[in-house]
Formats: structure tokens, sequence, C-alpha cells
């Protein structure tokens, strides 16, 4: 703790943090959006949680409570005030959201109970590489639940993320953030926006953070840099460039093995197999450019493109069974494995839009109309690891009493390893209508065309080959939004979604899969968004999430691959969000799910619990401002208990977990904050990504945050 402080005072004046940058951000995200292009008049410091409008959803600025589907919406204002890390931490807090360990190298989320690595995105652009996240340049965090192929194409079969990223604002703006924990991690990030004239404006963000973990040889090194710059070419025309560097190296940590059913106890802080040649890295190099221009008559013409180049490679030697019983000549032990993987990926994504906001036969509406299209490259190889090593018994397992070892490994390709070469691509058009024939009814009714081509070349010696398939997918969107008051909606909506048998990251394309049609989402769901008062916004959502076109084993031919494989999801969301009071900030959220197997598949029999899916979920954070300067947090997690796997065969405890953090504002533009996460100490296991790695959840934990704005 003396370190933990020390080293933040002696960074105070070259840097700053949480509320410094949450409030610079609540500016952005109560004012600006995809639409915005001009000047952006700052009216106020007031920290925001929510906006009130977004263009994720349509593709047009619309009010939250007219979008006929449920959302949540994290600001950078929350984010600096729960110190939120990662995309796991800021899932804790959307309700019917949750999150897979990703064997350690990639975000995974969970959403109405559909698992996806790919169906993420960066200001409504796909960004569907397998690498951990990080917020230092994000405005906002918007997650979507429920089909999106009219407005994201393909995947997104529960939902989808996407990362709204600062712009610039014409606004002059400079903050820099320092924090550290109690583990001996540290972050520096910082944040200038400096207009150079009346018609060009840059703005620059980046990160670095040097990490450890409560977990034994755990850390992590990454940093981030993004400049951007926006042009105003007269009145009318706003071009935006901005180019990111992003690099991430990380111990590739796959948690602990199960015993009878459940995590192993006693071994929270304990690395299973050899941290050393455990690691995952990336770099990421993306740049986009943004145009908009305004017609008369309420025309908009918008493109945005975005090429990104990914590198990416990860090795572990990781936990592979779950803890064997003792024999007369053995003790309790772990069997490991072990295999690398390079995946490497070039992204190419363009999308044009043309919004129409008129009259038309004395009805307003709001008309889009537009086109993507995108091409995608990647390099996969994987090899496995073959063990050798003094502390090894029986093969290649270890004592249960001394998990982590140093072992010699040699990689090669096995035959189900993959070598193999993919291209991807999509052209896509859409047209969506938002109608309303009276102030208290509005219609949203879309529909997407999605021509998405996959190619695989099968690199391996022993079953080399090509194959093709192209799907014609057409996915319609409609929604109904009654409006009985100004602060109240009620809405009806259906969606659809379709996911390639190819598999979100397209490389599951074989001799087999290649004959069949894809994976179908339909969605149907009903709801209501109360604005109780001024600025807190309430909500709530009952759906039901149908999953089919899934793979079974025909049970009259046990060598054929059949389409009859279902899943269904059904539930209730509830949210709460933005503020009480101009004092007490609120986000909150419960869901009660449940995700089964409903028509037997590949993977499970009918009746099987979709893992990772708790039946019931809370989660809460207050912020309070006791005074102008001093202000205090608390929050809560609790979820019931779930499975780690399809298999059921491993069941997560319920849990829940108290957090609390205080906030002083100093002298000067100066702030500080310290969060204490789980306070009580709970001893929880809330996520794994196979039955024999489960991720321990972090004990008692402090993170100290001074920050400077000027």
């Amino acid at each position: 703790m003396t370190r933990l402080l020390a080293g933040s005072i002696a960074v105070l004046l070259a840097c700053s943090a949480g509320r410094a940058f949450a409030a610079d951000a609540a500016a952005d995200a109560g004012t600006a959006d995809a639409g915005d292009k001009g000047t952006i008049t700052v009216t106020g410091q007031r920290v925001q949680y929510g906006v009130r409008k977004t263009s994720t959803a349509t593709k047009t600025n619309t009010d939250i409570k007219d979008i006929p589907q449920a959302l949540t919406v994290i600001t950078a204002a929350q984010i600096g005030d729960q110190q939120l890390r990662s995309v796991s931490d800021l899932l804790n807090f959307v309700p019917g959201a949750s999150y897979n360990s990703g064997e350690g190298n990639r975000d995974t989320l969970v959403l109405r109970g559909n698992s996806s690595t790919a169906d993420f995105f960066v200001d409504g652009v796909r960004d569907d590489v397998q690498y951990f996240r990080d917020f230092y340049n994000v405005d906002r965090v918007e997650v979507l639940k429920g089909p999106n192929a009219m407005i994201f194409g393909r995947g997104g079969g529960g939902g989808i993320i996407n990362r709204v990223l600062k712009r610039p604002r014409f606004n002059t703006a400079r903050s820099l953030a320092a924090s550290g924990d109690g583990f001996g991690g540290f972050r520096l990030a910082g944040d200038a926006d400096q207009p150079l004239s009346g018609t060009v404006d840059v703005r620059l963000n980046g990160m670095y953070e040097n990490g450890n973990s409560f977990r034994r040889h755990v850390d992590l090194k990454r940093y981030g840099i993004n400049p951007t710059a926006a042009l105003m070419i007269g009145p009318d025309t706003r071009i935006d460039l901005s180019y990111e560097y992003f690099h991430d190296r990380r111990t590739a940590d796959r948690g602990v093995p199960s015993l009878a059913g459940e995590p192993v106890r006693g071994f929270t802080r304990t690395f299973f197999g050899d941290p050393n040649d455990s690691y995952a890295r990336v770099s990421a190099n993306v740049a986009t450019l943004g145009i908009e221009h305004s017609f008369n008559e309420g025309l908009t013409l918008r493109n945005r493109t975005m090429f990104g180049n990914f590198a990416k490679f990860y090795q572990n030697i990781f936990a592979n069974s779950a803890v064997l019983p003792a024999t007369a000549t053995l003790p309790e032990r772990v069997r490991l494995g072990a295999y690398n993987n390079r995946n490497d990926r070039t992204n190419l994504f363009s999308q044009t839009d043309l919004i129409w906001e008129n009259r038309l036969a004395g009805i307003d509406q709001t008309l889009l109309v537009g086109f993507e299209i995108g091409h995608q490259k990647s390099r996969n190889l994987r090899n496995t690891g073959i063990l050798s090593g003094s502390k090894l018994i029986d093969g290649n397992a270890v004592p249960l009493s001394d998990p982590t070892v140093d072992v010699e490994a040699v990689w090669a390709p096995i035959a189900s390893d993959a070598n193999n070469r993919v291209k991807a691509s999509v052209a896509a058009a859409y047209i969506q209508e938002q109608l309303r024939p009276a102030s208290w009814l509005e219609i949203v009714a879309g529909i997407r065309f999605d021509s998405f081509n996959t190619h695989v070349d099968d690199l391996r010696p022993t079953s080399p080959g090509t194959f093709n398939r192209r799907d014609s997918l057409w996915s319609p969107r409609l929604g109904i939004v009654f409006k009985p008051a100004d602060n109240l909606s009620i809405y009806t909506s259906y969606s659809r979604s379709y996911l390639p048998q190819s598999g979100d990251q397209f490389s599951g394309l074989t001799s087999i899969t290649k004959g069949l049609t894809p994976e179908r989402f339909d969605n149907y769901e009903a709801g209501a968004k109360w604005e109780i008062f001024d600025g807190l916004l309430a909500t709530a959502a009952l759906y039901q999430l149908d999953r089919t076109n899934t793979r079974a084993t025909d049970p009259t031919d046990p060598t054929r691959i059949v389409l009859t494989g279902a899943q269904r999801s059904r539930g209730i969301e509830l949210g709460l969000e933005r503020s009480i009071t101009s004092r007490w900030l609120v986000s909150a959220g419960y869901s009660l799910q449940k995700a089964e197997i409903s028509k037997t598949t590949t993977a499970a029999s009918a009746g099987r619990e979709v893992p990772l899916v708790p039946r019931h979920s809370l989660s809460l954070w207050n912020r309070y401002d006791l005074t102008k300067q001093f202000g205090v947090g608390v929050g809560l997690i609790a979820r019931s208990k779930t499975y780690a796997t399809i298999s059921n065969a491993v069941k997560l405890p319920a849990y829940a977990r108290v957090d609390g953090a205080l906030f002083y504002t100093l002298p000067r533009g100066v702030e500080a904050q310290i969060n204490l996460e789980n306070l009580l100490g709970a001893h929880y296991f809330p996520t794994a990504n196979a039955d024999n790695n489960i991720a321990p959840g972090a004990p008692r934990t402090i993170k100290a945050t001074v920050g400077y704005s000027f």
C-alpha cells in the first residue's frame, strides 16, 4: 500500500485520472453522436451515465426511448468511476450479459445464451478479431441485445458490443491519468483535444499499462496511441481521420481445474501449467476515414471506411483434465495440454449511408438507404505441444500440490491442427424506414440483404483441400413503439440474424459444412422505457430467442449431419441508468433468463442448459457526491449458479461481490479516487472457458487514481 501511494504521488503532476476523463467524456456522451458535424459547445461538466440518443441501433440519431430493442449504454464517466479495465468487467453491469474467459487470450461475450468472439464493432464497423480490447479512447460502450443483422450483418445472434470512440470536439481539453493497484500494476493515460483553427481540430489519446495479477506468475503489458483529426469543409461537410496502434502482451491464464463437479478449492492464486511459455500477444494497426455531408431538405450522406491489420500469436501449457484421484503410487494430479496458434487478419470495410429526414404525405419519417462492402484475409496455424520435464508424472500430469512447472515443449502439428488461409467477402444493401404517423406511434421497419462468400484453403498435408460457400442472407426487422406519454414508450419487435456454418471466425468451413445453410436466430421481444423523471431511465424487456438450423447427427445415419438442432433462450431484463439527482448517479440491472438446448445438437442432447447463463443476475452501482469535493460509490454484483460448459458436468457456484469507491476533488483541476473491489472478500468463480479452465474471481483489490485536467 505504501508503495502504491508513493508511486501515485510521484506522478501527480504528470498524470491524472478517472473523473478528469469522465467529465470530458460526459460532454461527448451527452451532446455528440455519429451524426454530429459542427462545433460542439460544452455547456456543463457534470458527469453523466447513459445517453439520450444514439445512432448505433438504427444508423440514425434516435432517442433511446424510440429504439424497439433492449440496450445498455456505459459511458466513459462510469468506466472511469468504476475503473473498468476490460470487456468482462463491463459486462458485469449489463443485464442479460455474461462472458467467457476466452482461453486467456481474447474477449468472448455471452448475450442471451449465445457466445461469440466476433460480435464486436467500433463506431458501427466490424471489429471481429480475437483479442482483448481497452477503453482508453472510448467515449461510451453500447451493448445491444437480440439479433442485429439488419444493421450489422451476419452474426450478432444474441447481440453485439459497439465501442464509440472519442472524436475531436472543437473544444480545447486536456487530461492525464495515473493509477495503480495493490498487486503492483500501474497505468498511465492521456487525452488532449486541441483545435488548430475554426475548421481543423486534432485529438490524441494514449495509454500504457504494466499490470500484475492476484494470480501468481500472471501479468500484462499493453500500450496504445490513437491520434485523430477533424476537418470542416464549410458548414455542411466534416472529414474525420483516425489511426490507432495497439499492442497487448499478457500471460495466457486458463484458471483452475475442477474436482467432483466444482472448481477446485484452495488454488485461487495458483497457476496450473507453465506460465513462462504461456502468453498471448497482439499488435493492431487500424486506420479510419469518415466523411459526412448534409444537403438541403434533411438529406445526409455518410461514409465510414476502416482498414485494420492484426498480428496475433498465443501459446499455452494448461490444465487439461479434472483433478485425478490419488492411487497407491500416485498423488492427486492434473494432466496438462499444450498448443500454440498464429492468427493474422486484415480487414477492410466500407459503409455508405444516405439518411433522409422529411415529411411524406403528412407523415414524419426518417429513411435510411445504405450499402456495405468488406473483405477479410486470415492466416491460421496451430501446433500441438509435446511436453517433457522432471516434474511431470504419469505421462503429462503434475501433482495437485505443485502444479506450476517449467517444462520442455516440442511444438509440431498433428492431424487435427488448423493450417489454413481464409478469405471472406461481403456485399450488402439495406433499407430502413422510421415512420411517425402520430405523436404516440413510431414504426421501425427494415430489411438487409447480404451476399457473404467464404473461401478456405486447407493446407494440412494429410487432408489438403479448397472449400467455398456463398450465402445469400435476408435479415428483416420490425418494431412498433407506442408512446402513451412523452416520458414513456412501450414497444414490440421482431428481428432475425444468421451465422454461416463456417463459424464466427470463418475457418470452420469443411467438406461437410460447405453444404449446410446458415444458423438462424429469431428474436421476439416486448418492452418499455420510462424516463421516471428528467435524467433517470428505467427499462424492461421480455424476450424469446430461437436459434435453429444447428448441426445434429442424423439418428438414422450417424455419418450424416442434418440441421435439426435448436436452442431457445427466454428472459426478462430490467435496467435503471443515468441519475436520480444531480449528485446521485446510478447503473443497475437484473435479468431472469433460461437458455437450453430445445432439440438435440452435435454438442448436446435436448434439455441441457446453455453454459454461463445464470438464472438470476443482479448488478448495481451508485455514485453519490456528498459535497462538491467528496463523493462515495457502492456496487453489487450477484449471480446464481451456472454451468461451465454445455456438458453440464461442472457447476460454478452462486456468488455476490460488493465494491466501493471514494472520490475527492482537489484544487487546480486535480482529482483523486480509490476503488475497493470485493470488499467482503467473497471467494467466487465468475466464468470459465472449459470444464477444467475455470477463472477464479479476484480477492479484495484496491486501485488508486489521481488526475489532472487543464
